[in-house]
């Protein structure tokens, strides 16, 4: 099923400003500068969070240019930290293209990344709104808290979900909730139905990290990042974190104490991935996952009354959960 598609269906104008007005946010004269924005700008994606926040704003009311501005807010912070996780990370890529730091150096990607986020500061005061500004305010913390909570993370020893749902709820879910939550008070929703929205918004990205981290366990040349790329970095993510406690495998824990460590070798990581796999981790990760679905359909059942954007949002749900890459 063309999910985009039917994304788009209801937004597809509102889409098309946005575009317009990003590119013209990453428009510069400089050359330098000029030539790493158009850089990003080739490497766009597919708008998954800017798409959210027009169909939070035209299911609570319309899309306004309050919507479109913090939508371009939003995808330039969002971006920013982007440019600054390949760097901490030392990625060569991003979305299958090569990363700024990669095509440039990590000066260059530092101060591009700064310039991106003080354009988005400067597309969200656009909107005049105090409490979108604080959104994204609180949101540009919360990214960084999560990012150096993972790095803490990696250092302890416990193996437990509860840590992983910190990182991931803190790193993913807070773009999705804001999303949401900036997308439904652009268009004066109540504070219920922005609240919910929130909520909403926080399980997609849930189901979104949960997802992503699946494909981490498989080899696929449309991922666009290397299949076991996480445990590399010393991350464990939920299928084998739930493998890993479900069972009393002391030679697997000292395995993913080694990826803490930085220590794991390719081969001692094909074994972790193929004992995740053979006890469950997948399946486990995928129930999560159908729970979560389970609980965002409640409220499009509830609170998404147009028939033609339900039919998008649902559609958006449906991509997060089933997307192949």
């Amino acid at each position: 099923m063309d999910y985009l598609s039917l994304i788009k269906s209801s937004i597809s104008i509102d889409l098309d400003d946005f575009v317009a007005l990003f590119n013209q946010s990453l428009s510069h004269t400089d050359g330098l500068l000029s030539q790493v924005l158009d850089h990003i700008k080739q490497r766009a994606g597919k708008r998954m969070r800017p798409m959210l926040i027009l169909l939070m704003a035209k299911n609570f009311g319309k899309v306004s240019d309050v919507s479109l501005n913090a939508a371009v807010g939003l995808e330039l912070l969002h971006t920013a930290s982007l440019v600054h996780d390949d760097v901490v990370d030392e990625s060569d890529e991003r979305r299958g293209q090569a990363s700024v730091n990669a095509s440039y150096n990590n000066k260059v990607a530092v101060l591009v990344g700064d310039y991106l986020l003080s354009t988005a500061l400067l597309y969200v005061s656009y909107t005049h709104s105090e409490v979108i500004v604080r959104y994204l305010s609180e949101l540009g913390r919360t990214l960084s808290n999560g990012e150096i909570l993972q790095l803490s993370n990696i250092q302890n020893r416990t193996i437990s979900e509860d840590a992983y749902y910190d990182v991931i709820s803190m790193k993913t879910a807070a773009l999705f909730e804001a999303c949401a939550v900036i997308g439904a008070e652009s268009a004066g929703a109540s504070h219920e139905d922005t609240m919910a929205a929130r909520e909403f918004g926080k399980k997609l990205g849930l189901i979104f990290q949960i997802r992503d981290d699946i494909f981490d366990y498989y080899d696929s040349k449309e991922i666009g990042k290397p299949t076991s790329n996480d445990m590399v970095e010393g991350k464990l993510t939920l299928p084998v974190i739930y493998a890993l406690n479900s069972t009393d495998n002391k030679e697997m824990l000292e395995l993913a104490y080694k990826v803490k460590d930085h220590t794991v070798t390719d081969e001692e990581v094909a074994q972790l991935v193929q004992f995740t796999k053979e006890n469950g981790g997948i399946n486990y990760a995928y129930k999560i996952m159908d729970r979560l679905h389970e609980e965002c359909m409640i409220f499009i059942d509830e609170y998404v009354t147009n028939p033609e954007i339900k039919k998008s949002i649902t559609a958006y749900l449906d991509y997060v959960s089933e997307r192949s890459f």
